[in-house]
């Protein structure tokens, strides 16, 4: 029966994607075959990474084909049962198509366990966001006590935790974000040392006047932001790139300025990372997180888009940094309503 919609694919965007890139359809609603679950989406991921899966250049993830539908991280509620390895009435985390319904092989499902918070969590602070700033921060950039740590992106759902983790650990954590409401989340309610508004100030000259050199660097953004922390690099810094969002677009890759020859001086570490790599260690991300929360040390925030169709809009203006902490589209409410 065609009570469903689904995102599919309408083209390869050039640049900046807009709403001609989506095509929302009514389909049927799937029948789950053996050892699937057709599921109910609750909560629906969108992530910058997404970007790149659009376009056919070579990349960490496969691109979607055009025609065919999108693919992210959701919250779903379990339907019914073909021999999956999930129950019935089980709320799963998992990749699944954007629609409102559809059928998921059951290993590609994990029940949600977020223990008193909410379920989108899984999406957030207790999932792929965080899991990314918790490895990303205590594997690659390694800040110690002491130490100044730059996060560019800082107010996003992993630059958030990032600093946290930091501050955590005994550093000194200088947040870059977009607007000075965020900086204020920053300093005020996360409890980041300092923070800097890019689109106001000189990142590099606040830089100078904050601190006297960036033991580790945790980036989210590449671009300008980045290329005004690499001189002010210390010795023996530690880089961790994440994330190149201020690039994504870009119809050409902008050269800037050149500098790798401050690697030479500080004999800094730059380290690319992808948190599927520490799959088999993530539920020790998870739980460590999930008490820091429950005991008040770690505190996030979710930007709540509410209605699937509106998804396109939700993805769109993290390119446009409207979202605060983790972004998620509501498509339904567990009970159905």
């Amino acid at each position: 029966m065609t009570d469903n919609r689904r995102f599919h694919l309408a083209k390869r965007p050039e640049g900046t994607p807009g709403d001609d890139t989506f095509d929302l359809r009514e389909v049927d609603r799937p029948d789950p075959g053996p050892g699937e679950a057709l599921v109910r989406v609750l909560f629906l991921s969108v992530d910058p990474y997404m970007r790149g899966r659009m376009s056919a250049a070579e990349s960490y993830a496969d691109p979607w084909e055009v025609d065919g539908p999108l693919y992210g991280a959701a919250v779903c509620e379990v339907i019914e049962s073909n021999g999956a390895t999930v129950d019935e009435g089980a709320t799963v985390v998992g990749n699944v198509p954007w629609a409102e319904y559809a059928a998921v092989d059951g290993s590609d499902l994990t029940p949600v366990d977020t223990g008193e918070l909410p379920v989108s969590t899984a999406l957030g602070v207790l999932g792929m966001p965080g899991r990314t700033a918790y490895f990303g921060t205590r594997e690659v950039a390694q800040p110690r006590a002491g130490d100044t740590m730059v996060v560019s992106g800082a107010a996003g759902a992993v630059g958030s935790v990032v600093g946290q983790l930091a501050e955590l650990q005994g550093a000194d954590a200088v947040g870059v974000a977009g607007t000075d409401e965020k900086v204020e989340w920053l300093t005020e309610e996360l409890g980041f040392s300092a923070g800097i508004n890019y689109d106001t100030e000189d990142v590099g000259a606040r830089l100078n006047d904050l601190t006297d050199g960036v033991d580790a660097y945790f980036d989210n953004v590449g671009g300008p932001v980045t290329d005004a922390v690499f001189p002010r690099l210390d010795v023996d810094a530690r880089v961790a790139v994440c994330g190149q969002i201020a690039l994504y677009n870009a119809e050409e890759r902008p050269t800037g300025p050149r500098k790798l020859s401050d690697l030479i001086r500080t004999r800094a570490s730059v380290e690319g990372f992808l948190v599927g790599d520490f799959a088999p260690r993530f539920a020790e991300a998870t739980a460590f997180l999930r008490d820091r929360v429950a005991s008040g040390d770690l505190s996030y925030r979710e930007t709540v888009t509410e209605g699937f169709e509106n998804a396109p809009d939700a993805f769109l203006g993290l390119f446009e940094g409207e979202n605060v902490g983790k972004q998620v589209v509501k498509v339904a409410d567990p009970d159905g309503e």
